[in-house]
């Protein structure tokens, strides 16, 4: 019961994070959180342990729990960390079959769907799952598993960068790109189509971190 709590609590506290209602560098007030989340201190204790040991949430002695906010040089990293290991995926990836090919596609129109309603928590949570069914096609598990990490230590910015229209609609498009190349069996015109994707989020939230300004919502 315990483990449900905290898991559930983990779960909600992205879910805040994505929707804005927490953002970079807010503190994190423990007894907030728990009449927010409709629970004790307890689980959300270990929820912020769980966050704070993937690099989503920072603890300080004598300060406690903030969300991460990463710098511009810490955000360009992780998204090199991505580029890299995205690659190497997308290289291994066998021919998709018509059944991936088409469930690639019908996430992708209910990512347009929410983008149409700027619905930005379903279109984050959508995007995931579209990343991730191809990346898993490539049965490279270890090496899935490191993006994930690498996902949800930057999962905030991503949310940050889909409140602009421009760029909602920027991600259906690449998506129907990669996809048309990925059924092709197009390799690297499917990496570079990703390259291109990814780079959109540092690129479009550099000069804020830059300057240390709040990030906009």
């Amino acid at each position: 019961m315990a483990g449900t709590s905290v898991g559930r609590a983990v779960e909600q506290i992205r879910q805040m994070m994505r929707s804005q209602e927490l953002l970079p560098g807010q503190p994190l007030r423990q007894e907030a959180l728990a009449e927010r989340l409709g629970v004790s201190r307890v689980p959300v204790r270990e929820a912020l342990k769980a966050l704070e040991a993937e690099g989503v949430v920072r603890h300080q002695p004598n300060v406690g729990y903030t969300v991460a906010r990463l710098s511009a040089d810490e955000l360009r990293q992780a998204y090199l960390m991505r580029g890299a290991l995205e690659a190497i995926v997308l290289r291994e990836l066998p021919r998709l079959s018509t059944a991936q090919i088409v469930e690639l596609s019908e996430l992708n129109d209910q990512i347009a769907h929410a983008a149409e309603q700027v619905d930005v928590l379903r279109i984050t949570e959508l995007n995931h799952d579209f990343h991730f069914v191809i990346f898993r096609a490539s049965g490279l598990q270890l090496i899935v598993d490191e993006i994930e990490r690498v996902w949800k230590r930057t999962e905030a910015y991503r949310a940050v960068y889909l409140y602009d229209e421009a760029a909602r609609r920027r991600i259906v498009r690449e998506h129907r790109q990669l996809i048309n190349a990925l059924r092709r069996g197009q390799t690297e015109k499917a990496v570079a189509i990703m390259d291109s994707h990814r780079e959109a989020t540092p690129a479009h939230l550099a000069p804020t971190l830059t300057t240390g300004l709040p990030l906009p919502g």
